[in-house]
């Protein structure tokens, strides 16, 4: 059975590191996101998934902050939140991240898309943010198109990964959705990247058994329901065996 790749998840807000449920930040949730960046490159992590929400949500940026996190440590960065243009993009690359997540918001110009797909491959995933069949922006009600219409014309493009987030168990330690995951599997030869939800062992168990290429951990970390090396190891990580 192939590893599954643990992407440990930063989301900052103000300068902060914080946790999310459901598109809300918990209360007394603070942190130093450099430091917690750290953590999790001494416990073994090969890559960390760094989420500016103020940039998501449209209230302004952390990109100096987040430019100096990515600079401080020696782990692989996927950057996320609110990246919909192509400067966008080029930016968040350039400021020293190894893949970048194009935001649902912006699979509403699909064209665009398709453009950013064919100039940085597998350097930028798609994010398919999912409320039942149709793609949500999370922490809005704001619904958009038809998840398996848009999987087929990303498909067509050549998109490289897809992250799979149910939102309705983002932050809510219900478990992953894995019969999302399957079909999701099933209609595309993209990559996958498993978000939401992940709340002990034995889902990442799970998800690994799907044959998908990584999983986003969170919540689950922070409240202790897991070590990072206990799910590094259940993941297929030699060196936690």
């Amino acid at each position: 059975m192939n590893r599954i790749e643990l992407l440990p998840a930063i989301d900052v807000t103000g300068g902060r590191a914080v946790r999310l449920s459901c598109g809300v930040v918990d209360d007394r949730s603070w942190a130093d996101p450099a430091e917690v960046a750290r953590s999790f490159e001494e416990a073994g992590a090969r890559w960390v998934h760094l989420v500016d929400l103020d940039r998501a949500f449209g209230r302004g940026n952390n990109d100096e902050l987040l430019a100096r996190v990515m600079s401080q440590v020696n782990v692989a960065i996927q950057l996320s939140g609110g990246i919909v243009s192509r400067a966008d993009m080029e930016a968040a690359l350039g400021a020293g991240s190894d893949r970048v997540n194009i935001a649902t918001q912006a699979l509403d110009d699909l064209d665009a898309v398709r453009d950013a797909i064919d100039a940085f491959g597998p350097r930028v995933s798609v994010c398919l943010d999912v409320r039942g069949e149709r793609l949500a922006a999370r922490g809005t009600s704001r619904e958009g198109g038809n998840v398996w219409e848009v999987l087929s014309a990303l498909n067509e493009a050549g998109v490289a990964r897809l992250v799979v987030t149910d939102v309705t168990r983002d932050g809510q330690m219900r478990g992953a959705n894995l019969e999302l995951l399957a079909r999701v599997a099933d209609a595309t030869d993209a990559c996958i990247v498993a978000s939401g939800g992940v709340n002990s062992l034995a889902d990442i168990a799970a998800l690994r058994r799907l044959g998908i290429e990584g999983a986003i951990v969170g919540k689950a970390l922070y409240q202790g329901a897991f070590t990072l090396s206990q799910a590094l190891a259940v993941a297929g990580d030699e060196e936690h065996q």
